[in-house]
């Protein structure tokens, strides 16, 4: 039986192995320069929405002009492009940490991660960009309130399996997000989605590792570390919605003050709850509920940890809900 058992363990490594080589070269085939591929030398086109309206979500609000409904999309398309670079801050430096398991052993895995970092930055650099090419066109005043090196060293602060869990959330939903809603918006602007078109390109990489990696350092813990791990996730999650509330209310107001025309307090107050429930459906709840998450993270807890973050999550699955 151990000989049976070892020759599994073995098929397994090899075809872990075949993963991270399929990444590389998968990597390689796909890569892309920001100014040749990406921008190309355009612009936004502002006459165009941003965000798609599955993602945008502000069908409650009867109040608002067609203009005004684009202007908010672009409101959201801004702090979605600012979001991801904000979250890249953190997955980098803890993709380069796990990568040192792989630096004496399996080349391939460790190429993957290297590349996985490498492309994280470039993002970075993007949606930097993309933030100064919004502001040419929109009004001023707009304001992403996290500061990405806070929110990095509040994150990484938490244990791998964490952070690894929150990562593959994220990357997860990435994909859903241009599959499902972006790509198939023809009302876009054209170098908005494409941009997201050569995101999902090296994200749908990013999940495969995501993956990998989670699995390993999960087989590392023992059930109480595992528990913690369980806890220190829903910390986390609580910690995205908080940077949510905060930018929902800071887009309400520059809507506001943007919008060219005077609000009630009242329809104020209904932006920031509408942008608040799109928020929290576009960075959490989209993610929880995705398939390939649920089994990729029903695989690792138990049925009563799971109902445990199910529990964490009511008020804000009820919130995106109504």
């Amino acid at each position: 039986m151990e000989v049976v058992a070892e020759a599994g363990r073995a098929q397994g490594a090899r075809t872990e192995g075949n993963r991270y080589a399929k990444c590389v070269e998968v990597s390689k085939r796909v890569r892309w320069d920001i100014d040749r591929d990406v921008i190309r030398g355009r612009q936004f086109d502002f006459g165009k929405k941003f965000l798609p309206d599955a993602l945008a979500r502000l069908g409650g609000l009867k109040f608002i002009t067609p203009a005004e409904h684009r202007l908010l999309s672009q409101i959201q398309g801004r702090t979605y492009a600012n979001t991801f670079g904000l979250v890249e801050r953190f997955i980098g430096p803890k993709i380069a940490e796990v990568s040192r398991d792989h630096w004496l052993g399996d080349q391939a895995a460790f190429e993957a991660l290297v590349r996985f970092t490498d492309e994280e930055l470039k993002h970075q650099e993007l949606f930097r960009r993309l933030d100064a090419m919004a502001a040419q066109g929109m009004p001023a005043g707009y304001e992403y309130v996290a500061r990405p090196n806070d929110v990095a060293r509040f994150v990484l602060g938490k244990s791998t399996w964490a952070v690894l869990a929150l990562v593959c959330h994220i990357e997860i939903f990435v994909l859903s997000h241009y599959h499902q809603s972006i790509d198939p918006d023809e009302a876009l602007s054209p170098l908005w989605k494409d941009v997201f078109l050569y995101h999902a390109k090296e994200e749908s990489q990013h999940a495969i590792l995501d993956e990998l990696e989670w699995e390993r350092e999960d087989a590392k813990l023992l059930p109480a570390e595992r528990d913690r791990a369980v806890d220190e996730l829903i910390e986390l999650v609580a910690g995205v919605d908080g940077i949510l509330q905060a930018q929902a209310e800071a887009d309400a107001r520059y809507f506001a003050r943007a919008g060219g025309r005077t609000y009630t307090e009242a329809q104020i107050a209904q932006v920031e709850a509408t942008l608040l429930a799109a928020y929290r459906w576009q960075y959490i709840v989209s993610g929880v509920q995705d398939e390939r998450f649920q089994k990729a993270l029903g695989a690792k807890i138990t049925p009563a940890q799971f109902d445990r973050i199910g529990r964490a999550l009511t008020p804000i699955m009820a919130s995106v809900a109504h």
